[in-house]
């Protein structure tokens, strides 16, 4: 089973859970908010600790 971790929707600024797939290693993709409908790019990379975590964020963050 995929660990969850939850983030805020940049757009809505809804909690939504995202499944991270931890055997990946550091990746980005675009995943569609589960409330609003409109495209999260997710960021997963490993934190301090050596965890991986992910941040949300929109097209036209920089």
């Amino acid at each position: 089973m995929l660990p969850l971790q939850d983030l805020e929707c940049p757009y809505c600024g809804e909690t939504i859970s995202l499944a991270i797939d931890d055997s990946a290693g550091a990746q980005a993709y675009v995943e569609d908010c589960q409330v609003c409908c409109r495209p999260i790019e997710v960021i997963v990379a490993p934190g301090a600790d050596g965890r991986l975590s992910a941040i949300a964020r929109t097209g036209d963050d920089a």
